[in-house]
């Protein structure tokens, strides 16, 4: 409907335009929005507002000389206009619920378009260091990029999930510390441990299977433990393949596949860093300053210089992140989605700065970030600590194994990533109207139980098949349910292009609140079978749109509850 009053704006534009009142060598583009109160109408334009000046005259003149030369149209009912010169249009009945056609008949496809025309993008999400299990920041960093990627392909585009192992530098030589610690019978409270060795009892389980032989199968590897106490990289091997493994099964638990798996560690055995380097050096973007290469990152935007290789020859953690998106950039990514935790903000200015004087046609602002903050998990109105050094922070199986794979999934992408989140277990495992995505879950049962009822009274309704007469759907919470169902296909336009999948959520949430209050006020099984025919056709349409976004949450849409 959006579209159709566009349309007729633009034809109304276009008659001014030719008879002189536009110019004729401006383009106007009429901006349409849903209005916030039905009493102004379902859909409003400021476009006389815009073109005032163009047109020499007033607002509301010129609204009402839009408004003259609008095309007559079956969809809308009425046109006024509001304020300082608000074009509102109120949609007819029989226009409103067209909306109910067309999702029962494009079915699981209604919603989705082509705007990306099978361009390529690549989402890197989670990208957890193997050294522990995933934690409940990983959780949201998953749920989050997983329904970013899925509402990205809704939108027509080809795309590539990715996770970077960090498996190189100190913190997987803590973790070999640490496991070989253990195999020795050492315990945290002993003065020998490492001093930023890891604590949590995962590291007895690694223990215990590298002395006793195991294999671990990770995703691109195949390692025996020599069960050798003094072999070091052997450890090490071993503990980053058995944790990599204890993640993978974190993330099959959780619905979420990667397309690729990228190991830091291959940068360097591929020379892709120092390649990175000799190519920062030879642009004339380094110089040496007491012992170590620094990088000019301030000639692209940085408050300071960053050092790139410190003193002793190691790289900083940011050089290998430019050696591994240029790798990105030469794999034919123009458009790449980095979903991270807060803590990375500072990389980003670096990382792209390293990118711009790689000089390699890469564009500033290259790649997009998206940024959430942390989550703080509660129980019975208390805070559950998080502390990965310690071994007691929650992990993403303890939420699905407490609360299930939907209530975390959704719970986990349900607010702004840039706001901090509280997981409140209670309120996830309550089966009330207060937990979002049961009160979700149960709207679309409840429709399914209708048509079982249907199905009992002996009449059999197919589960996109539209029946009975549409306009007989006279009342304001049936044309409300239809515009709202309306909303749906922009929804999931947006909510890609601006990479913020909190919006579905809180649509789902309103769509189903809407339904329930008209479900308890207005039977659907009357004894007037055309009324109840039309009735049940607008149940089926609100059903499909909740699988549907669901389904782009990574949620379930149960039958029966």
């Amino acid at each position: 409907m959006k579209e159709t009053v566009s349309d007729l704006l633009q034809s109304a534009l276009a008659a001014l335009q030719s008879e002189g009142t536009l110019p004729s060598d401006q383009t106007f583009t009429p901006q349409v929005g849903n209005t916030k109160d039905k009493s102004h109408g379902d859909y409003a334009c400021n476009i006389a507002l815009v073109a005032a000046k163009a047109a020499g005259c007033p607002p509301r003149k010129l609204a009402e000389a839009l408004i003259e030369k609008l095309p007559e149209s079956d969809a809308v009912q009425k046109v006024e206009i509001a304020g300082p010169g608000f074009i509102n249009f109120f949609m007819s009945t029989a226009s409103a619920f067209e909306v109910v056609n067309t999702i029962l008949d494009q079915s699981d496809q209604f919603g989705r378009n082509n705007n990306g025309q099978g361009e390529k993008v690549q989402v890197e999400f989670v990208s957890a260091n193997p050294t522990g299990p995933l934690h409940v920041g990983h959780g949201r960093g998953a749920a989050i990029g997983d329904c970013l990627c899925r509402l990205l392909e809704a939108n027509g585009y080809t795309v590539t999930r990715e996770f970077y192992y960090n498996d190189a530098g100190a913190q997987i030589n803590n973790l070999a510390l640490s496991v070989q610690s253990r195999v020795k019978g050492l315990t945290p409270e002993d003065e020998s441990w490492p001093a930023d060795g890891y604590r949590g009892d995962y590291i007895v389980d690694v223990a215990n299977a590298y002395l006793a032989g195991e294999t671990v199968t990770a995703d691109d590897r195949e390692v025996t433990a020599k069960a050798d106490p003094d072999d070091q990289d052997a450890i090490r091997e071993f503990a980053v393949a058995y944790l990599r493994r204890e993640q993978d099964l974190d993330l099959k638990a959780f619905g979420v596949h990667f397309d690729v798996y990228f190991l830091e560690s291959s940068l360097y055995e591929e020379g892709k860093v120092e390649t990175a380097v000799n190519r920062l050096r030879d642009n004339g973007y380094t110089y040496e300053h007491d012992g170590a290469l620094w990088l000019k990152t301030t000639e692209f935007g940085d408050d300071k210089d960053r050092v790139m290789r410190k003193k002793d020859g190691g790289y900083t953690y940011f050089l290998p992140d430019v050696a591994y998106h240029l790798d990105k950039w030469q794999r034919g990514f123009t458009t790449v989605i980095n979903e991270q935790g807060a803590d990375h903000h500072s990389t980003v200015t670096r990382v792209r700065a390293g990118l711009q004087a790689l000089n390699a046609g890469i564009p500033k602002g290259w790649p997009d970030y998206v940024l959430h903050q942390m989550v703080m998990v509660t129980r019975s109105g208390q805070e559950v600590k998080i502390s990965k050094r310690a071994g007691s922070y929650v992990t993403v199986r303890d939420l699905i194994d407490e609360v299930g794979r939907d209530a975390t999934r959704f719970f986990l992408a349900a607010r702004r990533v840039d706001s901090q989140l509280t997981f409140d277990i209670d309120l996830a495992r309550s089966q009330t109207n207060e937990n979002p995505v049961y009160y979700i879950q149960y709207a679309h049962a409840r429709i399914c139980s209708v048509l079982r009822k249907l199905a009992e009274e002996g009449t059999e309704r197919g589960r996109n098949q539209c029946l009975g007469d549409l306009s007989l759907l006279t009342l304001d919470e049936e044309k409300e349910l239809a515009n709202q169902l309306a909303k749906y296909p922009e929804l999931i336009a947006n909510s890609a292009a601006q990479r913020e999948p909190h919006h579905l959520t809180h649509y789902l949430r309103d769509l189903a609140g809407q339904f329930h209050t008209y479900y308890n006020a207005h039977k659907v099984l009357v004894e007037d079978t055309a009324v109840r025919d039309a009735r049940v056709s607008l149940y089926l349409a609100i059903r499909q749109v909740i699988a549907n976004g669901l389904e782009l949450l990574g949620v379930s849409a149960p039958e029966e509850m």
